[in-house]
């Protein structure tokens, strides 16, 4: 029996982390704005093109714990994301009114966790965001 090769975490962590970030992108330009191409930062509500968001955390550092939240992460432009290190005071503000009151903090909690991916569980995530940034497309 042939068993499963799998890359290094590494680089997988990085090909996720590359397919999440244009399935955040794509899933807030068709919420904020209804087209793929073109949507706005959470946390300034500037329109920007699809190309010049980025996908940012609410929690900075991309732990592993909140990497891939996808309640944690939103399109966000390069000025609040860098810039203005997040922007965490309206990033704040914005989760409390996307998801509810006291969901800021459970945020925090996640962060606190610690997480190490396996190969198996980061070729499976990858998988899935390939098909959801699919299904998105279709949709916009």
């Amino acid at each position: 029996m042939k068993t499963k090769k799998y890359k290094g975490t590494a680089k997988l962590k990085k090909e996720v982390w590359d397919i999440f970030s244009k399935y955040i992108r794509l899933r807030d330009c068709l919420r904020t704005t209804g087209c793929p191409s073109f949507g706005l930062c959470i946390t300034c509500g500037k329109r920007y093109h699809f190309k010049l968001l980025q996908a940012g955390h609410f929690i900075p550092g991309r732990h592993n714990s909140n990497l891939f939240s996808k309640k944690g992460t939103h399109a966000q432009c390069y000025n609040c994301n860098i810039n203005l290190r997040g922007n965490t005071l309206e990033y704040r503000r914005q989760i409390i009114r996307l998801y509810g009151e006291g969901y800021d903090e459970i945020l925090e909690a996640e962060a606190r966790q610690t997480k190490k991916f396996t190969a198996a569980e980061l070729t499976e995530m990858k998988e899935y965001y390939t098909q959801k940034v699919k299904e998105l497309l279709k949709e916009g």
